[in-house]
């Protein structure tokens, strides 16, 4: 099978890097020249437009920071939909909006082409090292038949159902996910007041009730100072934001959400759009004149865990 892949962002860049450290014939698209050249020295084609790669390619997976860039990217003249024919499948793997997902994918069918939508969860630290858990919308056979690239980029392949469905559990997750995030700063905020050494809370928290993946992953590189979990503030909102239209969308009233959004909105506007997301919690120890910080974490997650071959829930 020929991949293409499309946006090798921080997600997308470690996604396509697994794919060509197991041997898959991989041809990629960027904008940013520097990564598309890291890719060509590593063994992979480049292709001038999205329509180029689509032609010479079985799978066109798309991996990019928002709806809109992705519209551009599938509809514009030298587009990928402009490239499909029969049979070749297309793999979304942005967190996205799932209304938009079902529109392109009517475009794909059109062609006679088959749309998925497959976005991620874990972490990058997990991205890079194709340990990852990778949920997938659409026709099962399709799915069947790209699950030996599914199963190198990701630990744990998720079949969600009808396309669409795997970009609803996304918005769900990464909701989820912000919510522990903030309610983190809040933690630390009093466990800082208390004078606790911050070192014992975090082990302590980790074997409690009370424990996350977020605390878990998050939390050392908040205790470190560098924030740099790899993820943007202004991608949160965009996240946080899609699952509270969904929300009104389907006509149903949240108190959470509104407000998480709200307090990302003022974690943008604090430090701007691509300040690391963990950085949400700065805004409590701006505003209780403290630091979160403690002896013994890492500036940056690494994923430590061997590389294993993936396989589907």
């Amino acid at each position: 099978m020929k991949v293409g892949f499309i946006g090798l962002g921080n997600v997308g860049g470690k996604l396509a890097g697994s794919l060509l450290r197991n041997k898959f014939d991989l041809t990629v698209r960027d904008l940013d020249q520097d990564l598309t050249k890291s890719f060509i020295d590593l063994g992979a084609k480049v292709a001038n437009t999205p329509k180029e790669l689509t032609e010479q390619v079985d799978l066109i997976i798309t991996c990019l920071p928002s709806p809109k860039i992705c519209s551009e990217v599938m509809e514009a003249e030298d587009g990928v939909l402009n490239g499909l024919s029969e049979k070749k499948i297309w793999l979304e793997m942005s967190t996205t909006d799932e209304s938009e997902v079902k529109r392109i994918g009517k475009k794909v069918i059109a062609k006679k082409a088959i749309p998925l939508d497959g976005p991620v969860s874990g972490g990058c630290h997990r991205a890079a090292t194709g340990n990852i858990a990778i949920f997938v919308g659409g026709e099962r056979n399709a799915f069947e038949k790209i699950l030996p690239a599914l199963t190198v980029m990701g630990r744990k392949v998720l079949h969600t159902g009808e396309l669409g469905s795997a970009s609803i559990l996304k918005v769900i997750t990464n909701y989820l996910a912000s919510v522990h995030l903030v309610a983190l700063g809040e933690a630390w905020t009093i466990a800082k007041k208390s004078n606790l050494n911050l070192s014992k809370v975090y082990k302590g928290i980790t074997v409690s009730s009370g424990n996350s993946f977020v605390h878990e992953t998050e939390s050392q590189v908040i205790l470190n100072g560098s924030y740099n979990i790899n993820f943007t503030m202004d991608l949160v909102l965009k996240d946080t934001s899609l699952f509270d239209e969904l929300a009104k969308k389907l006509k149903t009233s949240l108190e959470i959400s509104p407000k998480i959004v709200e307090i990302f909105k003022d974690g943008k506007k604090k430090y701007g759009p691509r300040a690391w997301s963990s950085m949400i919690v700065k805004r409590m120890e701006d505003l209780n004149k403290i630091n979160f910080r403690a002896e013994g974490f890492p500036d940056e997650l690494i994923d430590n865990e061997d590389e294993q071959k993936g396989y589907e829930l």
